[in-house]
């Protein structure tokens, strides 16, 4: 019987509510130490996990967790766009834990209506809290990405043309972009275009560069 089982059985012999829980994370010993770690709480259950977001979108439309718990940092779909997903089609609440945690990856989150966001230097029985928090329906942003969030210089980029910089950081070219994007390639040039004029920037990688360094996508 894994520690998350035996702790559901506990929880369900004292009548406590116990809370399901799906985990992603494509770092293979971080999502086992979390899998652990709050498998060993009395009112979690780790019903499922996944290395990817694709993945976790499938999983949670299998097993209907009441929380998921997602790496912003992952293959096939990031954790935002994982969260999309999977609040389309699931009555859940999402969670996002990043090592990257900056104003524009938060506003993303926000808008894709995650109900928490906090750093991957949360120490377990903390994160145990926020998961508790989130399954009673309130919201969790960490106060230090909050407050990064509230003091960074005012963004004078579309959300599209910071799409397009986000996704050109790991996109070889303008036609893999406007395939991530959906979107044609001239758009694609254009939405670079404007985005280096107004950061006055010599290439996309370097208007990718100073968007980054912005703390804006």
């Amino acid at each position: 019987m894994s520690a998350g089982t035996a702790a559901a059985v506990d929880a369900a012999q004292t009548g406590q509510r116990v809370i399901r829980l799906l985990i992603a994370d494509d770092e293979h010993l971080i999502r086992g130490a979390l899998e652990a770690l709050l498998g060993l709480e009395p009112d979690i259950e780790v019903v499922a996990s996944a290395d990817n977001g694709v993945t976790a979108a499938e999983l949670a439309l299998q097993t209907r967790p009441d929380i998921c718990l997602l790496d912003l940092e992952m293959p096939h779909a990031d954790g935002i766009e994982a969260a999309a997903r999977i609040l389309s089609t699931v009555s859940t609440r999402v969670i996002i834990v990043t090592r990257h945690a900056r104003p524009g990856v938060l506003r993303r989150a926000l808008e894709a209506r995650v109900s928490g966001f906090v750093p991957k230097s949360t120490p377990a029985g903390e994160l145990a809290a926020v998961i508790r928090d989130v399954a009673a329906g309130k919201r969790y942003i960490d106060h230090e990405i909050a407050a990064a969030a509230l003091s960074a210089e005012r963004c004078p980029l579309t959300d599209r043309e910071l799409d397009v910089l986000r996704v050109s950081r790991t996109a070889v070219g303008v036609q893999q972009i406007a395939e991530r994007l959906h979107l044609a390639p001239g758009t694609v040039r254009n939405y670079l275009s404007a985005a280096m004029t107004k950061l006055d920037a010599a290439s996309r990688h370097e208007a990718a560069e100073k968007a980054w360094q912005q703390g804006w996508i």
